[in-house]
């Protein structure tokens, strides 16, 4: 007598229970909670040591930081004895001021970016990609743990555990994915480095000496910067807060036909005074859901842009439907007067794909929380977002919110044009990262003993097969990526979605991505079913065939239209 997302649902419950280890003999039970709590510790404390050793470089003279960068340093001094001796032949000594850098992953980020400074990029990256080192032993212990953990649960790796439920299915299939991407991405992205090179012998006349890792960010852009003549200043004039809010609910608008609004606070309802609260209402079926805005960055805030789930949506009976709550949190700097902040690119791009995460939810109408909006297997969670970062970078799309803060003039075109071709000039070296990442991720929590002896020698391995970078000797980037925590062996969701996505941009929304057509396929063939239908039958039902392949009892992604979308 059940429907069928009631019969899902009693099957997920089932297999969510003996992932817990429910069906296991008192002892191996134990053992398994035992080893759940273990973990949970380790990866609190490879989160702390990240924020305890973020490293540090102190530079002197303080002349070697020019002032642009002087923001994001602090000054420290030294004694130093002066060359001249006075009368009585002792030197003076004098405090000499200089930098420290901290080389937290943004700071790093920026340096590598825009110092001029050759040997201070080596420093930071050195140093940025080498802590915290206790890290080293922590991840070990990560992947010891886990490795237990399947074995227990009898997987052969904790990347089968982690891996089974998904669209995927198997490492084996994942692998397969991973590897036919490296081979395809591997032509274009040694043009891009000869691309590079070339740029860098050219312009700075050094003629023996190939792209260094510490050097790669610096020069990408400063090649972007020469061909493109982008200002960043210049486009974030065209993205104040309240255009980029405007430019979502214009989405809503334009594709689904609701709107949103902004309603107040209870007593006691909101964590902070800045908190927004909207309304999301459809003019024929009432309210859909409601969404909190917390944007701004405050101390002791969470870091970054995150969608949050904080109340599923679920039907309650014949005539009441809970509606869905989320929460959209960003650390966007500055005045608190929306109008006043103004963001970078990146950071458009970052709140469209927490949006297409948040009207997943918002726009879910299951019958069960467990299954409500971003509740699905982890390869198909990334989709909506990813697709919503489309939206972003279409000029059909932008020109109805990007205005101008001062003088009201619309984003022209051709800037839209100057910023898609600096984002596409190395897309298939940013592509082969995120394969390379992906091979770390799914190897390293794959069959033990490790195919080449330690962690590093793993990554060292992998980078030297799937890349043409130089490893560096002693660096270990992998301490500090965090999504080998949360996406153990599902880091390659990623590019999952990525693929998905750009099939349904293709076949559904590039004609006009504001067709109210292209909304209606989307909500209700895809969003409004959230988990509680077969991931494979709400591709199918949403573009037809050709989204996917069936492989060795799983899924890959059809890949022909990011091929083509990145000249493959």
């Amino acid at each position: 007598m059940l429907s069928e997302e009631a019969k899902r649902g009693v099957r997920n419950l089932r297999i969510d229970f003996e992932r817990a280890g429910i069906h296991l003999c008192p002892e191996k039970l134990d053992r398994v909670n035992m080893l759940n709590i273990e973990i949970s510790q380790i990866c609190r404390e490879y989160n702390e040591n990240i924020v305890m050793d973020p490293g540090t470089i102190d530079i002197y003279p303080s002349s070697r930081i020019p002032n642009n960068l002087r923001y994001l340093v602090k000054p420290i001094y030294r004694s130093k004895s002066s060359t001249a001796k006075d009368l009585s032949g002792s030197k003076d000594t004098f405090n000499e001021k200089g930098f420290r850098i901290t080389t937290d992953p943004r700071t790093l980020d920026s340096m590598l970016q825009l110092s001029q400074d050759d040997e201070i990029r080596k420093m930071v990256y050195i140093q940025g990609s080498s802590v915290p080192r206790a890290n080293v032993d922590v991840l070990d212990k990560l992947i010891s743990s886990r490795h237990e953990l399947a074995q227990i649960l009898g997987c052969k790796s904790y990347a089968e555990f982690a891996v089974k439920p998904n669209m995927a299915s198997s490492p084996k299939v994942v692998m397969s994915f991973l590897e036919e991407m490296s081979k395809i991405v591997r032509a274009k992205s040694k043009e891009e480095l000869k691309l590079l090179t070339k740029f860098k012998r050219e312009k700075y006349g050094q003629s023996d000496e190939d792209i260094r890792p510490w050097n790669e960010a610096y020069y990408t852009t400063m090649l972007k910067s020469s061909v493109y003549k982008l200002d960043s200043s210049v486009v974030a004039s065209y993205f104040s807060l309240s255009n980029c809010i405007e430019g979502l609910k214009v989405l809503v608008q334009s594709l689904f036909g609701a709107t949103f609004h902004s309603i107040p606070l209870a007593p006691g309802e909101s964590w902070d005074p800045q908190v927004l609260k909207l309304c999301l209402h459809h003019p024929e079926e009432g309210d859909l859901g409601y969404l909190y805005l917390d944007l701004y960055s405050r101390k002791g805030k969470y870091p970054g842009c995150a969608h949050f789930a904080i109340k599923g949506g679920r039907r309650i009976s014949q005539t009441e439907y809970q509606l869905p709550i989320v929460a959209l949190v960003c650390n966007f700097s500055g005045s608190r007067n929306p109008s006043a902040v103004r963001l970078n690119f990146g950071e458009v791009e970052t709140l469209f794909h927490e949006f297409g995460h948040a009207l997943h939810s918002l726009l879910s109408r299951t019958d069960y929380q467990h299954f409500s909006g971003t509740r699905v297997v982890l390869d198909f969670a990334e989709i909506p977002s990813n697709l919503f970062e489309y939206y972003a970078w279409d000029y059909r799309v932008l020109k109805t919110f990007a205005r101008h803060y001062s003088t009201g003039e619309e984003i022209p075109q051709k800037l839209v044009e100057s910023m898609q071709g600096a984002r596409d000039m190395f897309s298939a070296t940013s592509l082969q990262r995120q394969i390379f990442y992906s091979l770390v991720d799914q190897t390293l929590f794959g069959e033990q003993p490790f195919p080449h002896g330690d962690i590093s020698s793993v990554v060292r391995e992998l980078k030297r097969e799937h890349t043409d970078w130089e490893h560096v000797e002693g660096t270990h980037w992998e301490t500090r990526f965090s999504h080998l925590l949360n996406y153990g062996a599902g880091y390659y969701s990623y590019l999952y979605a990525k693929c998905f996505a750009a099939t349904i941009w293709k076949k559904l929304c590039q004609e006009d991505p504001l067709s109210p057509s292209a909304g209606f396929a989307l909500r209700s063939n895809f969003l409004q079913h959230g988990g509680a239908k077969e991931p494979t039958v709400l591709l199918y039902d949403l573009v037809g065939d050709g989204i996917y392949r069936h492989y060795d009892g799983g899924i890959i992604p059809d890949i022909s239209s990011l091929c083509d979308e990145m000249k493959l």
